[in-house]
């Protein structure tokens, strides 16, 4: 039977990237006491420092608890020589710019006080030119006893000028980014053990990047037995853009970063209004354009490919730092994100918040999506109110986190389904076209004599009627509506 941690069927997570998020008062660097910094407002760039840290984190979680946020994934925080440290130096160390182990500690200390989790990114399909055993090699070249840890095909090795053959293998023939050789076994154990040491610090969790790249058998399988056995609950997700089945078995992840959710949901509700010059690469389309019926039969396939306790732990996202943010591929059309939000939370899975979407963060493609947190005169606070009423309506109905999902009409551009569980059953009820649509639902959705009560509408417009054929509900362009029906 396959098991997964129930908190994350009820959590709402916020995803942080650490530099650009908030710098804490509190000093984070012991050494080089003023490092030289990009200015805090200024765009961001692809090299630069801002300067966030996890004692800016911490002054934080009083504003996230009280939006509602459960859990923290955070973008790689290990010592690295990158503002998005997907290069790392060193598996042990926290950044000193962080704060360093201490700020971790301390972050884990105050967010468990407040039952809130942590995620932490594991980057192990690869490390960095200055990453120790590997920096041995290129100091040492062939007498290094750390070359079978790298697939290193000729010398000499050449890790900075392009001009030459870098003569070892890098991610996606990345020069930054030497691959481990991931058969060697005692690579296998190092990186074993850096997922258990963190897991016995106090972390909740795992986001493993690139996991797919990982082609060693039986890696991810051990990966997970040796973390589950410190931790049960902990949760092991996986960045995988292309269908995940193969790691979703049971055996390996807890559930991946639902892009196979995103890109209909943004096709659905965003439609022809999408930002295309906003997009790079190949591995997300959400285009072209979908009606309520192709939609419905993109999220039934969805809902069929994985055993039901992994879509309760799946990580549903709408962008990250490596997308455009929603609001800029809108091209800030705020209804439409409205209905994509409205999707999101009240799918199956674990709805996750890239931050500053919370409070209308525009954002392109990498790296003007990791602009820094705004300060709040900038903030769209009836965004933020938003996002706190659907954060509510999750933690409040066990239907959002646990209930069984069933569409009940689709037409047009209208998209009508239902979560149940137990005695509550909620219907949601979208319509991000141009044009006013009435959706009709036979009378075994609802019975007579129930009563209905809306408890969250994007439209004052939206009306319900009943009649002997049923339930009607004549939804406006680009609306939306949860009624319930547990009354």
């Amino acid at each position: 039977m396959v098991a997964t941690p129930d908190w994350v069927k009820k959590a709402v997570f916020y995803q942080i990237f650490p530099d650009r998020f908030a710098i804490g008062q509190q000093q984070a660097i012991a050494v080089a006491q003023q490092p030289k910094l990009e200015p805090w407002g200024a765009p961001p760039t692809v090299q630069g420092y801002k300067g966030g840290n996890l004692w800016g984190v911490i002054e934080h979680l009083d504003y996230l608890q009280d939006s509602g946020i459960t859990a923290l994934y955070l973008t790689p925080i290990f010592q690295s020589a990158c503002n998005h440290r997907y290069h790392t130096h060193d598996y042990y160390q926290v950044d000193p710019l962080l704060g360093g182990n201490e700020a971790l500690q301390a972050l884990l200390t105050q967010a468990h006080r407040r039952e809130m989790k942590v995620v932490l990114d594991g980057v192990f399909n690869h490390a960095s030119r200055g990453f120790y055993f590997f920096n041995d090699i290129l100091e040492n070249g062939p007498h290094s006893p750390w070359l079978d840890w790298f697939h290193i095909e000729d010398w000499p090795l050449s890790a900075y000028d392009g001009s030459l053959p870098a003569n070892y293998r890098g991610w996606v023939d990345l020069r930054a980014l030497p691959q481990f050789n991931h058969d060697h076994p005692d690579v296998r154990e190092y990186l074993m053990r850096v997922g258990e040491y963190w897991i016995a610090q106090g972390i909740d969790g795992w986001r493993l990047d690139v996991p797919d790249c990982v082609k060693a058998e039986g890696f991810w399988q051990e990966f997970r037995c040796r973390v589950k056995a410190i931790n049960p609950e902990a949760y092991i997700v996986g960045e995988i853009w292309c269908d995940a089945s193969p790691w979703l078995t049971g055996e390996q992840f807890d559930g991946v970063m639902n892009y196979r959710f995103t890109e209909p949901t943004v096709a659905f509700t965003i439609g022809d209004r999408l930002q295309k010059e906003h997009l790079r690469g190949e591995e997300y389309r959400p285009y072209p354009a979908l009606t309520a019926e192709s939609y419905g039969e993109k999220i039934s396939q969805l809902l069929q490919k994985h055993p039901w306790e992994i879509q309760l732990t799946q990580l549903n996202l709408l962008n990250s730092h490596d997308t455009a943010r929603l609001l800029t591929l809108a091209n800030g059309d705020r209804p439409s994100v409205n209905l994509a939000l409205l999707l999101m939370f009240t799918f199956p899975g674990a709805p996750c918040v890239y931050y500053g979407d919370e409070v209308g963060l525009p954002g392109g493609h990498d790296p003007d999506c990791r602009r820094v947190f705004p300060a709040k005169a900038d903030w769209d606070l009836d965004c933020w109110e938003f996002y706190r009423q659907l954060i509510a309506l999750r933690h409040r109905y066990q239907c959002l986190q646990l209930g069984d999902y069933k569409i009940l009409a689709m037409e047009s551009m209208g998209y009508v389904f239902q979560r149940q569980y137990g005695d509550e059953t909620l219907i949601v009820a979208v319509n991000p076209g141009d044009k006013s649509i009435t959706m009709s639902l036979p009378p075994e959705v609802v019975d007579s004599g129930q009563a209905i009560e809306t408890v969250f509408t994007t439209s004052a417009a939206i009306e319900i009627q009943r009649n002997s054929s049923g339930l009607l509900l004549n939804l406006p362009p680009q609306s939306g509506v949860i009624l319930n029906l547990s009354v």
